[in-house]
């Protein structure tokens, strides 16, 4: 597995929980104004050495101080012990919570089969059939199709996110995936954050991030399909 990095303690990243967050480097998708280039594209920070064993005396030492870890990227469905590490974790007492691309539906499934995940956050970046035009995938829109109603019908707790850029989204783009999203618990809609990107020129254009009002208007259109709808 390659690790990413580790962030100690998080307040914020797991709802209702104290947690640490694991990163993993590598990804499937190349979402232009990604904002960790270097997870992304397979990298490790210089100096930062971890395995699984050193992970898992890191959340020996801390069980009465945390209640989850997060497992983010990059994108944690390409490791292939996860279902191990997951399962460990569990063990431990820890909740897991799971941040995913949805473009591995194969892996979620087999997650979900064996109730290795307590929460799951998914991102939604455009419409499916976008995905090979914006993210550099060819088959990534397709798992995304089969992992969203394969999450709202696991009775696991879940949100779901896109990060609101144009021209990837617009509001009949977030009109549509709403539609797809119907009887979701939590679909939040992000704004997009100027600097350093994947693509390093992506935000040259001022008209990159999307306006406060406008994103007002995407969550009324938005708010009527899905449990709950939040701009962040």
């Amino acid at each position: 597995m390659l690790y990413g990095g580790l962030q100690a303690c998080s307040l914020i990243d797991f709802p209702g929980r104290v947690s640490c967050v694991l990163f993993f480097s590598g990804c499937n998708f190349a979402c232009p104004y990604c904002h960790n280039p270097d997870l992304a594209s397979g990298l490790v920070p210089e100096g930062f050495h971890m395995d699984e064993q050193a992970f898992l005396q890191f959340l020996e030492a801390r069980r009465n101080l945390l209640d989850g870890v997060v497992l983010c990227g990059g994108e944690p469905t390409l490791q292939g012990g996860l279902e191990d590490l997951c399962r460990d974790i569990k063990s431990m007492g820890f909740s897991v919570k799971l941040d995913t691309n949805g473009g591995r539906s194969a892996v979620l499934a087999r997650l979900l089969e064996k109730n290795l995940i307590d929460y799951i956050a998914m991102d939604v970046k455009t419409l499916p059939e976008r995905y090979p035009l914006y993210l550099g995938t060819e088959t990534g829109g397709t798992a995304v199709a089969e992992s969203i109603p394969m999450i709202i019908g696991s009775g696991v707790d879940h949100e779901f996110r896109t990060t609101c850029v144009r021209p990837i989204v617009d509001l009949g783009v977030v009109a549509t995936i709403a539609g797809l999203l119907e009887g979701a618990n939590l679909y939040v809609l992000q704004k997009a954050r100027r600097g350093r990107s994947l693509d390093p020129t992506f935000f040259d254009r001022e008209d990159r991030c999307i306006p406060e009002s406008e994103l007002v208007r995407f969550k009324k259109t938005a708010e009527s399909r899905v449990g709950k709808c939040i701009i962040r």
